[in-house]
């Protein structure tokens, strides 16, 4: 089968970064589905595992988690699917990846694909649903349905992003929040807008200033989006005592939640790769998740966000994706489709 795949860890211009292979088709085994892959997306972690190091591997390695294709076949174990369902999914950091035209993947972390949903609008989804509802209702901990009046409150620092875009609509629509969204460029201000926030602010700035100035001296939640390091010391001035911040993104220094403390706040990670990396008991909670998001999509309560779908999904295209979101200026998400 065709894949794209990796030997070395190479900057994405180079043209060995990501190649055009031939791999072997595998075959479904236990709770696996066999997924015939119709379209992908591109997401920051794909780029951060791409990123250059001295290992090497010794045979081809496929990247890439976000999908959505059709059920080619089942192993003996599945109860929830039978070849020919139409699925998306955000696959598993501790197995082989999605750009290539067979994937397995265990029917637990996988949403059922209703027929009005397109293969590259959902293929925008589910690593970026899952996480954005992973952190607003199980780690921050944000009650559905909302909490009676006054709302409560939330700043999403990098909303214009792959994240941010779901994490905003959720937040808003379904979670009844206010809603502050950074953003700094004015297509991503329009974007944070139409997507419900309610105020945008720029991250690039004093956000704290920034947040007082509107009307916010302190948020009940902080969603932290990108760059851990940089906005910590803001978030964590922000926070409202008995608040809640929350982090996707890795740190490269020691972080400092002293300041905490006194305000009995809470400091959480969010990684959406746990439950299938421990194999835990809930893992079936992602697939549930999806198809809910799917419903949600349906009911237009919540509105796609995938910008741009490149065909065919290809070595070229696929290192142009990463090379747009390296750049950092992708808003909502980046789709291949079609081998």
């Amino acid at each position: 089968m065709k894949a794209i795949a990796l030997t070395r860890y190479l900057p994405i211009s180079h043209p060995e970064s990501l190649f055009d292979t031939t791999i072997d088709k595998p075959a479904a085994a236990g709770s696996d589905l066999l997924v015939a892959i119709k379209a992908i997306a591109v997401n920051p972690v794909d780029t951060k595992v791409r990123a250059p190091k001295d290992t090497v591997e010794e045979t081809p390695r496929v990247l890439g988690w976000d999908a959505a294709g059709i059920v080619e076949a089942v192993g003996p174990d599945v109860t929830r699917f039978k070849p020919g369902d139409r699925v998306f999914y955000a696959g598993d950091i501790t197995r082989p990846g999605t750009n290539a035209e067979f994937h397995l993947v265990d029917e637990r972390i996988v949403g059922r694909l209703p027929d009005s949903i397109s293969f590259e609008t959902a293929a925008a989804l589910p690593l970026t649903a899952i996480t954005a509802w992973e952190a607003l209702f199980d780690r921050l901990r944000v009650p559905t349905p909302p909490h009676a009046m006054p709302r409560k409150s939330i700043l999403i620092i990098g909303g214009a992003g792959g994240v941010g875009s779901i994490a905003v609509q959720l937040a808003a629509r379904i979670a009844g929040l206010e809603v502050v969204a950074t953003a700094s460029r004015p297509e991503s201000i329009a974007w944070v807008r139409e997507l419900g926030a309610h105020h945008v602010i720029d991250h690039f700035g004093d956000m704290p200033a920034q947040l007082a100035a509107i009307g916010f001296p302190a948020v009940d939640y902080v969603l932290i989006l990108n760059d851990t390091d940089r906005h910590l010391p803001a978030a964590t001035s922000v926070v409202a005592p008995q608040g809640s911040i929350c982090t996707i993104v890795e740190n490269k220094h020691a972080l400092d939640v002293s300041p905490l403390k006194s305000k009995s706040a809470a400091f959480v990670w969010e990684f959406m790769f746990t439950r299938s990396m421990y194999k835990t008991d809930d893992m079936i909670e992602q697939g549930r998740l999806l198809e809910e998001v799917a419903r949600l999509l349906e009911s237009g309560q919540l509105k796609a966000t995938g910008t741009e779908v490149i065909s065919p999904i290809n070595a070229a295209n696929l290192r142009e994706a990463h090379a747009r979101l390296e750049a950092g200026h992708v808003i909502g998400k980046l789709v291949l489709k079609d081998f």
